[in-house]
């Protein structure tokens, strides 16, 4: 079965929201060991932001009339759209940027809803992770509680828009052993990171459960 992975670290080495995705998809190859993974990497290769707005006005209905522009926009936002359709599972790996959703990811996000196939929830009951990844620490009671302004929103497009069957891996503290004003959170960083990879790792297998577990009732439907 198989799985579309993005992901949207700028880095390109050192990812540590790479890292966790690829606990991820080594645990959902235990059972879908010969399966190709469709890659999209929108941190590294950007879409351009251009292409929304193209894509958006373009008139669908008369392609004849579209310039080379529009057309390109047009080709790109159904290539995007036909990757997450072909696609039995997902997988997302989007760091935290300046408190909110970086441009690489909205912009992929605004050009696959372009597509008038990408209506209603159109990804509905497929089941999907989402990888998120702080450089500091927002959780209850801490200095910044309430400043990730990209994680809501982006369970809002994936589970209440397109209608995923969401799990989420969240590591916070990514920074620590890289800003030094953050040393002396190096043990509970250990702590946090150790938990986000158990809890991918069981993600990763909740996909392939999900799927097989969607096999069987597709197989027993036939018989």
């Amino acid at each position: 079965m198989s799985l579309f992975r993005l992901d949207a670290s700028i880095r390109r080495e050192g990812s540590v929201s790479r890292a966790i995705a690829d606990i991820v998809e080594e645990s959902w190859r235990k059972e879908n060991s010969e399966v190709e993974v469709t890659r999209r990497h929108v941190g590294t290769e950007p879409i351009p932001s251009t292409s929304w707005a193209l894509s958006v006005f373009a008139n669908r209905d008369d392609i004849a009339s579209l310039d080379l522009e529009q057309k390109a926009a047009v080709d790109l936002a159904a290539a995007l759209t036909d990757e997450l359709l072909a696609a039995d599972a997902l997988l997302l790996a989007v760091p935290l940027y300046n408190f909110g959703v970086s441009e690489h990811f909205k912009t992929w996000v605004d050009m696959v809803i372009s597509d008038p196939r990408a209506k209603g929830q159109f990804l509905k009951d497929r089941p999907a992770v989402l990888v998120v990844v702080r450089g500091g620490a927002y959780g209850a009671g801490t200095p910044r509680e309430g400043w990730d302004h990209a994680t809501s929103w982006i369970r809002r497009i994936l589970e209440d828009v397109w209608g995923l069957d969401l799990r989420v891996v969240e590591t916070e503290f990514t920074l620590v052993g890289v800003n030094p004003a953050l040393d002396e959170f190096k043990g509970l960083a250990a702590e946090m990171r150790a938990e986000s990879e158990r809890v991918a790792a069981e993600h990763g297998q909740h996909l392939s459960t999900s799927l097989a577990s969607d096999r069987a009732v597709s197989a027993s439907s036939l018989s």
